[in-house]
């Protein structure tokens, strides 16, 4: 049996769904194209409204994309910025030989 709190997740969870929607393997064989878009500085939300709207709703899914955006922007030389926070700590702590 449900307890409240469990029907009360349900009852928001059944509000955010819409009409057209995509399931999580859709999502994933577009996830490529909407982050490439999003690397070429294009609004891949507004392009692609369909997988923002995944992407906000689905936890794993959005843990695929940040971690595909991750590995290109590594592959086309970009640093993330919390790892440039890293480096510049442990530069001006003195660990300039590691990082």
């Amino acid at each position: 049996m449900l307890n409240p709190e469990d029907l009360g997740n349900l009852a928001r969870a059944l509000d955010m769904t819409s009409d057209e929607e995509l399931a999580c393997d859709e999502c994933f064989e577009k996830l490529d194209r909407f982050v490439e878009m999003e690397l070429d500085g294009l609004d891949a939300a507004s392009a692609m409204p369909l997988v923002q709207d995944h992407l906000d709703k689905c936890g794993d899914c959005r843990e695929e994309y940040q971690a595909l955006l991750d590995a290109l922007r590594v592959e086309k030389g970009w640093t993330p910025v919390s790892l440039i926070w890293v480096r510049m700590r442990r530069f001006f702590q003195g660990d300039r030989g590691q990082g």
